[in-house]
């Protein structure tokens, strides 16, 4: 118990630090978290004047289309609050940074969740989402009970952890090889960007991909369908609907294992 006491502590003692950080400038940091925000629009803005002017996408409407996106901004608003460590790992290797936390008497991994945070991409994001969600939620005929609420939350859960486990498996990827920025850009950032339209109106090559190699399917796409229940959903297994929690966890612990068995391989970079 004292021990779950110290780390709850230095956890908090770590956010703080990096907050006042991260917003030692206020006014800069409001526009910083504006400018993602507005970034990340555009694309949205595209989709939906698209929407109005074809009216569907396999199905989907506009207000479907924005409910798809923001559970993709939701997740990823979280996600970085604990992962910016992981998704900018290949430059704490190769600065030689990582020999630092190998000397600090704290788990590795913890050191790199908690030590940083990327505030500014989890503020855009995470706002757009939420506006996206407060949008959509009430025009797409979801009628929200105890159940859909408590899935929907798991659902976000899940999210989080499936997109955790890719970064926690590419940044293991540094031990081995120093620089994977082409590999991160491959298998997360752009299946990131097929995950913003609904997995069905893809070559069954890429559906493949986005459900059994990198699952961004499971991180949106399934998880709306258990809320809205598309026609295009008969393309594929019912239990998929259900699976984003345990796929999150199982994915996760998989990633945690590769990493602490690939620690035994790393050598230092230097600087």
């Amino acid at each position: 118990m004292e021990n779950c006491m110290d780390v709850m502590h230095l956890i908090g003692v770590y956010t703080k630090t990096i907050m006042k950080s991260w917003f030692q400038y206020k006014v800069d940091a409001v526009l910083r978290s504006l400018a993602v925000f507005l970034r990340e629009s555009t694309g949205i803005i595209v989709v939906y004047f698209t929407l109005l002017k074809f009216d569907t996408l396999n199905g989907w409407n506009v207000y479907e289309m924005l409910f798809l996106f923001s559970l993709l901004f939701v997740t990823y608003g979280i996600l970085i609050l604990f992962f910016t460590g992981l998704r900018d790992f290949g430059h704490t290797v190769r600065s030689g940074g990582f020999d630092r936390f190998i000397l600090r008497p704290r788990g590795l991994l913890f050191q790199i969740i908690f030590v940083n945070a990327d505030w500014f991409a989890a503020i855009g994001h995470g706002g757009l989402g939420i506006t996206l969600f407060l949008v959509s939620a009430a025009k797409v005929g979801i009628v929200w009970s105890f159940d859909k609420v408590v899935y929907y939350l798991l659902a976000i859960f899940g999210g989080v952890l499936i997109q955790g486990a890719v970064f926690l498996f590419l940044a293991t990827l540094n031990i081995y090889l120093l620089e994977t920025g082409s590999l991160k850009e491959l298998f997360y950032w752009n299946a990131r960007k097929f995950a913003g339209y609904p997995v069905s109106i893809f070559h069954r090559a890429i559906q493949i991909g986005m459900i059994y190699i990198v699952p961004f399917a499971f991180v949106n796409y399934f998880p709306a369908q258990f809320l809205l229940r598309k026609e295009d959903m008969a393309a594929y297994p019912e239990l998929f609907l259900y699976l984003t929690p345990v796929l999150g966890i199982v994915l996760y612990l998989l990633a945690y294992l590769f990493w602490r068995y690939s620690l035994k391989f790393y050598k230092s970079s230097g600087n």
